[in-house]
C-alpha cells in the first residue's frame, strides 16, 4: 500500500499550488479520499474530503472556496487545488485514505506547501 503526495513547494501569498495523491496496492475506488495539514506546533487538522465515489465533498471553513478536491478513479489519483494561498496554509499536507465502510485507512508521507512572500 502507497500514498504518494507531490506538487507541495514554495508560492506566494495569492499563488496556487495543486497537491496530488496517487494510490496504490489497494482498490482505490473503495475509499473516501482526504487531505489533512498540520502546521508547526499545532493539530492535525482536516482541509478537504471526497466520497469513495466523488459525489460529495467537504471542506474546513478555513479553505471553503479557495481549495477544490477532486479524485480520478481511472488512475488512482486524488488532487488538491489550492488557490488564493495566505501564509496561514503552511503546513505539512497529508493524503489519506479511508475505507468506505470505516474499518482502517492509510496516510502517506506529506509534502511541504510553504506560503510566504
Amino acid at each position: 500500500v502507497q500514498l504518494l503526495e507531490s506538487g507541495g513547494g514554495l508560492a506566494q501569498p495569492g499563488g496556487s499550488l495543486r497537491l496530488t495523491c496517487a494510490a496504490s496496492g489497494f482498490p482505490f475506488s473503495s475509499y473516501h479520499m482526504s487531505w489533512y495539514r498540520q502546521a508547526p506546533g499545532k493539530a492535525r487538522e482536516l482541509v478537504a474530503q471526497i466520497t469513495f465515489g466523488g459525489s460529495r465533498t467537504d471542506y474546513a471553513g478555513s479553505v471553503k472556496g479557495r481549495f477544490t478536491i477532486s479524485r480520478d478513479n481511472g488512475k488512482n489519483t486524488a488532487d488538491l487545488q489550492m488557490n488564493s494561498l495566505k501564509p496561514e496554509d503552511t503546513a505539512v499536507y497529508y493524503c489519506n485514505a479511508k475505507h468506505k465502510w470505516g474499518s482502517h485507512d492509510y496516510w502517506g508521507q506529506g509534502t511541504q506547501v510553504t506560503v510566504s512572500s
